[in-house]
């Protein structure tokens, strides 16, 4: 148990009290022009009350035309500031590391809700997606710079770059979808480059104590091991950024790739020299004995997704009770509703199949 609740360092910031952190989470509750709502700062500021150790926004979009869902949380504009400023007091006073997440679809960005067609490292026919310029690419990675910008001013202790899960980071790393044949394009280090010029442009553009995190994600929407693998180990070795994210969809689970099987996919970033930078998982840890094997499995923390959903409290729970066992799905909405969900987002967890109980 000591493991779960031993102080953290990061390079730059403020130290984490405990290793249980609260995933960005998908929420639609923002309203329709990407301002923060009281349902949205209830879900989040009791998730920092409950003793996560950083609690994270939902994607916010750096673009108008990068919105993937609706009730997005935006970053794109200085009007958004206001609300995020209440947001991160709101974390912070709870000894929480505050954080937004940077995020832009792409090619995922309905264009029934951005009302336009939606851009792409290339050209898709699926989505119907057209391909960005040279000079558009230059104006997204600034956007994502000066987004960060905005959560600084905001107050926020840090961003992370949602580079993970097809969205349009992930888009541009995937040679599936990026054909491109510009600095932008071809071999993996040009397919990262829009990572790496964010990264580096954040750094130069904040003070010197703001935490950096980026999410990858290394299978699915043509990600290859492999590459994630590399990629992952140039983050670690450049040390720009303070923490990686790794979005493992299950963390027991071994790579699709067979020539990587016979051991977990969690394995081959573990085994990787972060140096001072620390790894986070992601991926179905929904116990205090799950979390603890992950930790046993050589990571540095622990993201919360479904966990923190069904138990705001998770960490102080697990802190207090070492036989503390959480709520098993499906639950209630009224559950759901205790534990601090608007409307939209109980809604929204009734697409999670086996997550809320049917109505009679």
């Amino acid at each position: 148990m000591n493991s779960l609740f031993e102080p953290m360092t990061f390079l730059r910031g403020p130290s984490l009290k405990s290793r249980l952190t609260l995933a960005p989470l998908t929420n639609l509750q923002s309203h329709e022009d990407g301002c923060l709502s009281d349902d949205e700062y209830k879900w989040l500021t009791m998730r920092a009350e409950g003793g996560f150790s950083l609690t994270m926004t939902a994607a916010a979009h750096v673009q108008a035309i990068g919105q993937g869902f609706p009730g997005q949380l935006g970053i794109f504009s200085d009007d958004h500031i206001k609300g995020l400023a209440r947001l991160a007091e709101g974390i912070n006073k709870h000894d929480s590391l505050s954080i937004v997440q940077l995020h832009h679809a792409g090619m995922r960005s309905p264009e029934d809700l951005i009302g336009q067609q939606p851009v792409a490292p290339s050209a898709d026919s699926e989505t119907g997606a057209r391909a960005l310029s040279t000079l558009e690419v230059e104006q997204l990675i600034e956007d994502f710079i000066t987004a960060a910008q905005r959560a600084e001013t905001a107050g926020f202790d840090g961003v992370e770059i949602h580079g993970a899960h097809g969205y349009i980071l992930c888009q541009f790393l995937s040679s599936e979808t990026n054909q491109r044949d510009d600095q932008y394009g071809g071999c993996l280090e040009n397919r990262a480059r829009p990572i790496f010029d964010i990264i580096s442009g954040i750094r130069t553009r904040c003070r010197d104590d703001f935490n950096i995190g980026i999410r990858l994600s290394p299978e699915r929407f043509g990600m290859r091991l492999a590459e994630a693998t590399t990629v992952a180990q140039r983050l670690m070795s450049e040390a720009k950024i303070d923490y990686l994210d790794m979005s493992l969809w299950d963390v027991f689970k071994e790579p699709v790739e067979e020539e990587f099987q016979g051991r977990s996919l969690m394995s081959y970033f573990t085994e990787l020299d972060r140096g001072e930078v620390r790894l986070g998982v992601a991926g179905k840890v929904r116990t205090p004995a799950e979390a603890r094997h992950c930790m046993e499995s050589g990571v540095d923390f622990i993201l919360l997704g479904r966990a923190a959903i069904l138990h705001h409290d998770f960490p102080n729970q697990t802190e207090r009770d070492k036989n503390f066992q959480p709520a098993r799905n499906p639950v209630t909405k009224d559950h759901l509703r205790k534990e601090g969900l608007g409307e939209s987002f109980v809604n929204y967890m009734e697409t999670w199949k086996g997550f809320v109980e049917e109505a009679a």
